[in-house]
């Protein structure tokens, strides 16, 4: 009785046409989704298609037979909210699914709530079973310094930044984490985590959006819900982000999402009380300057002039 013969092993291509596997791996439409779906972040979306070269270098060297290393793909975003660094991350894991370097492809967003726990011993279930589930895929925390109290003695932060750090070095070839908040907070977490730090080999910082791209983003948005803005209106809302930039909790492209969403409302209050009969398709998706200048946003620009004579 013979033993069956063992299949060769393929042969190593000689070459390999770069351009031909960023077509056909899907990467090309990762980065162009990128650019249609995200206003501006110019910089960031430079970074994420020099981390896709370097990502498609490493796999045709791999094919070749070529010494390589998986290279480490733990990341830190840092900006402020409303710059996109979610969407980004949800990118991000679509194309490293693509390139092979992860399982699955999904992404699992947590804050510290999910992670750490309020009493001795519950801690590490819930950050184990977090990982678990993001396991094959990226695991996106974000304001991940609040992992760190060290002015709360009794905080178990500590315990779920621990086993972070364990499973960031021994499984980095099935887990790619990404740490995100604001940047001066996101500098005093790793230099009081030194072992995030070296862990992380991708540092890419979001810009805030400029005026003109937040108007470009309120326009999207209201043409994706089949909204429109009437020109009293478009220079409203120009005057609506000038003023709300200035003001105190600004969020970039949430603020702005916010006030759409109180424009609508507004719009639909004032179609309802002023309506006189059937209303067509244009008067619905219409909104007003009225609707947008009735934002207390501009209310408190009148107060402080009262007040500043």
């Amino acid at each position: 009785m013979s033993a069956t013969a063992e299949a060769p092993a393929p042969e190593a291509p000689a070459a390999i046409d770069l351009r031909s596997e960023f077509e056909s791996s899907g990467v090309k439409d990762v980065l162009e989704e990128l650019d249609r779906d995200l206003i501006g972040l110019a910089p960031v979306k430079k970074r994420i298609r020099e981390t896709a070269a370097l990502l498609l270098v490493e796999r045709a060297r791999r094919s070749m037979g070529l010494a390589h290393e998986t290279p480490t793909l733990h990341m830190s975003f840092t900006g402020n909210p409303g710059t996109g660094k979610t969407t980004v991350a949800l990118r991000m894991a679509d194309l490293l699914h693509r390139l092979g370097y992860i399982r699955k492809g999904h992404l699992v967003s947590v804050t510290r709530d999910d992670l750490v726990g309020q009493y001795i011993g519950h801690t590490a279930p819930k950050t184990k079973e977090i990982l678990k589930k993001a396991m094959g895929g990226v695991l996106f925390i974000d304001e991940a310094y609040y992992l760190y109290r060290p002015e709360n003695e009794r905080d178990y932060g500590q315990e779920a930044i621990e086993i972070l750090l364990q499973v960031m070095e021994n499984q980095r070839d099935d887990l790619v984490v990404i740490l995100a908040g604001y940047a001066s907070r996101m500098d005093r977490f790793f230099e009081s985590n030194p072992g995030f730090r070296s862990r992380i080999a991708h540092h890419i910082d979001f810009p805030d959006y400029s005026d003109g791209e937040l108007l470009e983003i309120a326009l999207k948005m209201l043409d994706q819900q089949n909204y429109r803005l009437d020109e009293a209106a478009a220079a409203a809302m120009v005057d609506y982000i000038a003023r709300r930039r200035e003001q105190p909790h600004f969020a970039n492209a949430r603020s702005i999402r916010n006030a759409l969403d109180r424009a609508r409302l507004r719009q639909a209050n004032r179609l309802f009380e002023t309506s006189k009969g059937p209303l067509d398709a244009g008067a619905l998706s219409t909104i007003c300057a009225e609707d947008i200048t009735a934002s207390r946003v501009f209310a408190m620009r009148s107060q402080e002039k009262e007040t500043n004579p």
